[in-house]
Formats: C-alpha cells, structure tokens, sequence
C-alpha cells in the first residue's frame, strides 16, 4: 500500500464523483469489485431481463458469471456466442439479434472506456451496439469501471484509449488490425476496424436513468 497514492486516487475520485452527480447521473464508490457485484446482482429482480455489453470489467468482478448461473432471469449476452461459434461471419450473424434485444432490456450493464473528472464518459466502438444502449433503449444502465479510468479531461480520454485501451483490446480479441501487431494506432481502414463510433456523453440523457460504480481498483483496459 503507498499511502500518497491512496491519497491522490482518493482525491481524484471524490471529484469525478461530484462531477457525475452534477451531471445528472447516479453515482456511486465501491471499495472493492466485490462490493459493486453484490450491489449490482441486488439490483436486479425475478424476470428481468438483462442485456450485457462487452466488459473485462464485468467479467474480472464475477458480474457475467453470476448472472450465467441465474434460471430466474434472461441474460442477454451476445458474446456468449463465441463459445460455440468460431467464423466471425457466422457469430455476428446470430449476435446482431441478441444485441438488437438488448435495446428493450430491463437493464443494461457494461463498462467504459475512460471517465473525466468533468464528469463524462468516453467510448470508443467498432459496432456501436454497446455505446448505443448506453443512451437508449434500455430501461436502466449501470456502468462499472475500475478508478483507472478517470482521466483529466475528454483529450486525455480519446488519448487514453487511442493509444492504450484499444490496441490492446484489439489484441485481446485477435483483431486483424495494424494496432493489434504493433500497439501503435495508425487510424487504419481495417474491416475489423475496432475504433469507427466515438460517444460523450457529457450529461445523463433525458430517458434514460445511469448509475456509475466507481471501484477502487483498476479493472479491465
């Protein structure tokens, strides 16, 4: 533990928080991401229907595996798909109508790619299917994110996932990108380009509810 860092992360939070709350969102800290998944499977009810973007996030706190275990729910994961399909072309085929779906969930959960002490979100997305139920569609959205995802400001943000978060996640997933092989962003015109839709939102929206769990620790990219 190095108490100046706890410090200056504790500080930095506390203001990002406040941020979040003067722009119209819920927001919460948890200490642990163990905290946040026993808040978030608290809220949520017999029958609801859950739709689900993809987040490490979700999956390093046991949020995706808890709600794969519940009977008493529908769990919309599209990337469950992967787990029996292996071509590309086939998988998207059968996720396009479970992300469609997602749209008229009870709840939405995902996570983001970087938060600004301002108080807004930033999102980088190759689809759009993740960005786009963040704002509408879903009943209610909770994004969960890790305290390394604050940045300064909304230039700090596109430079964070530009030239961090997105090679690596292109990696992660075997992305035939430019910046899966070399970590740089080149702003390529790959068909499996994953940066093609960039979203603020630098308030909440008008229909649809968001709370923000803030976890003191750092999670997914």
């Amino acid at each position: 533990m190095d108490p100046l860092r706890d410090w200056y992360i504790g500080e930095r939070t506390k203001r990002t928080l406040a941020s979040l709350q003067k722009n119209g969102f819920e927001a919460k800290y948890f200490a642990t991401g163990k905290e946040a998944n026993e808040e978030i499977l608290k809220q949520i009810p017999h029958g609801a229907r859950v739709g689900m973007g993809g987040s490490m996030t979700l999956e390093q706190i046991g949020t995706v595996q808890a709600l794969e275990r519940r009977e008493d729910i529908t769990f919309l994961n599209p990337l469950k798909v992967f787990e029996t399909e292996t071509d590309l072309a086939a998988a998207m085929a059968k996720m396009i109508p479970i992300m469609r779906e997602i749209y008229t969930s009870d709840l939405f959960l995902t996570g983001t790619n970087a938060i600004s002490e301002k108080g807004q979100l930033f999102n980088i997305d190759g689809n759009g299917n993740r960005v786009g139920a963040m704002f509408f569609g879903p009943k209610r959205v909770i994004v969960v994110a890790g305290v390394n995802k604050i940045v300064e400001d909304l230039d700090e943000a596109v430079r964070r996932v530009r030239r961090y978060a997105a090679p690596l996640d292109a990696k992660r997933i075997g992305a035939p990108t430019p910046c899966a092989e070399t970590g740089i962003c080149v702003d390529c015109n790959s068909p499996a380009r994953i940066c093609n839709i960039f979203v603020t939102l630098h308030k909440r929206p008008m229909s649809t509810p968001i709370s923000i769990f803030l976890v003191g620790e750092e999670l997914g990219l």
